[in-house]
């Protein structure tokens, strides 16, 4: 629902322009500050820890909105960009100087790209709406051909629009597609499910159900299985429920929505429900490895490569988004699971330092994980528009922090408010029942500093889950933001003299 992408902004909107810290004289572009903050690698060096043994450095900057990765042959990375519906390649780091070489976009108008595999001589691209594929080039990272959706006609209204694919040790492309809402009973029954298809898009089945949100899976080196995170419900407390890790086999239940955690009824959809409801969760599968509540769990990738240090062979990374709706944030680094020979799993941190140590700043939210030949780890940020190397050796140390070392604060920046759109987009704002969950003066702190018009209202073409996504109008989307940043501003009329901004209408 559209109150998810407010509490979203909110927490966005404590940490957006904590991404980046000044030394005297750096100037930042206002861009940054309003269409997806940029970070440096002073600010990776001073923040970011890596486990011992490994080192951690800033890989690609300036890519908006970064999610999913791949790893080409030549060792390059293909990412993906949904809320400019690109997909990019950037370079390997051939020169050594520890960052890619060069990037540019691979093919863009596309519907909110997100999953991406790399197959023989194919590249796959999940869009929010369908699956498409392209001849590509790994000699020189170019497509050789059209691209052509072999899937089409995939839901994403509601909530958890994010589709997320992967070449199966079996030849089946998998496909994760979320729930279209917080707790409900779907009528697509595609939906809070994995599904698996043939490589040229036909036979499209459901392979595993009741997966709220399952947006990064993998299956182990070790033995085979399909490991799956998924994302628990919201509003049962900073606590509860547990985010997963699920061991997913075909036509299983797991448990989504009458049921979270270890088969603890839904108290909305599972508490009083009748015998039928009940014997589905007794018998769903409870989760193999329970995350910390609300850490939101996003990407996993097994390790494959020899070139690891022994503890972390065979181990998976798990890259943790890091909670929007909790009293405390918790969550926003990298963690790394280790089975044992009974098959126990124990979780460490691997990545961290993307949180301030008051937990309130926020300096990046991880997305995406791969690794190439070499053992070289790459961990895609949507917050900072990065992507960071973790890579085999010692950590530089920071150095030291002179002048103004604290998050940068944008300029306020006056906006021109339109009365008569606000009071269009406040009762979009009460259609919608936005309020039910939000604290409106936390919701709407410090809009102006980090939004314009404009980009507040782009925010609604590709909101970030778990906001739905409403396929607004222009004007919709328009009197939205004039409300939401007339709020803070109480209506105020712009200075003598000042122009309207220009808000694309």
């Amino acid at each position: 629902m559209l109150k998810y992408a407010l509490t979203f902004l909110a927490a966005v909107g404590l940490g957006l322009v904590a991404l980046v810290i000044l030394t005297p004289g750096v100037d930042i572009p206002w861009k940054q500050l309003t269409g997806g903050a940029d970070t440096d690698p002073e600010t990776v060096d001073r923040q970011l820890r890596a486990a011992e043994g490994y080192r951690v450095e800033l890989f690609a900057s300036d890519l908006p909105n970064a999610r999913w990765l791949a790893v080409t042959r030549s060792g390059d990375l293909v990412v993906s960009q949904p809320k400019s519906g690109q997909v990019t390649l950037v370079r390997a780091d051939r020169d050594g100087d520890g960052s890619s070489d060069d990037r540019r976009v691979l093919i863009d108008g596309l519907t909110r790209p997100h999953g991406l595999v790399l197959h023989e001589d194919w590249l796959y691209i999940a869009e929010s709406d369908a699956i498409g594929r392209v001849a590509f080039d790994h000699s020189d990272g170019r497509l050789a051909g059209s691209y052509q959706r072999i899937v089409t006609g995939l839901a994403d209204r509601g909530n958890h629009w994010t589709k997320t694919i992967g070449m199966g040790p079996d030849g089946w492309l998998y496909l994760s597609s979320g729930s279209s809402c917080n707790v409900c009973e779907e009528e697509n029954q595609r939906r809070a499910t994995i599904m698996r298809l043939r490589p040229d898009g036909s036979d499209l089945q459901v392979f595993a159900t009741g997966l709220r949100n399952s947006v990064g899976f993998d299956w182990s080196p070790k033995d085979g299985g399909l490991y799956a995170t998924d994302n628990g419900r919201d509003w049962l407390g900073d606590d509860f429920p547990p985010d997963e890790l699920n061991l997913v086999e075909q036509g299983v239940f797991y448990g989504w929505p009458y049921a979270n955690g270890d088969r603890v009824p839904d108290p909305d959809l599972g508490a009083d429900a009748g015998p039928e409801i009940q014997a589905r969760i007794a018998s769903s599968r409870p989760p193999a490895h329970k995350f910390a509540a609300h850490n939101a769990p996003l990407g996993i990738r097994f390790l494959r490569s020899p070139g690891q240090l022994p503890a972390y062979r065979d181990a998976a990374l798990v890259a943790l988004h890091g909670s929007w709706n909790r009293s405390v944030k918790d969550g926003y680094k990298v963690v790394s699971l280790h089975w044992d020979d009974s098959g126990a799993i124990s979780q460490r941190d691997f990545l961290w330092g993307f949180l301030g140590p008051e937990r309130e700043e926020v300096y990046g939210r991880p997305v995406a994980i791969a690794e190439d030949a070499a053992g070289n780890i790459y961990v895609s940020d949507d917050y900072a528009g990065a992507v960071y190397r973790v890579s085999r050796g010692e950590q530089a140390q920071p150095a030291a922090v002179t002048g103004r070392s604290s998050p940068l604060k944008a300029p306020h920046k006056p906006v021109a408010i339109d009365s008569d759109a606000a009071r269009r987009g406040e009762e979009i704002y009460q259609r919608h029942n936005c309020g039910e969950c939000h604290a409106e003066q936390v919701v709407l702190e410090g809009l102006s500093e980090k939004y314009t018009l404009r980009s507040l209202a782009d925010y609604f073409d590709a909101p970030t889950p778990p906001m739905p996504d409403y396929g607004f109008s222009r004007p919709q989307k328009r009197a939205l933001a004039h409300y939401l940043l007339s709020r803070e501003q109480e209506l105020v009329s712009p200075l003598p003299g000042d122009a309207p901004e220009p808000d694309g209408d």
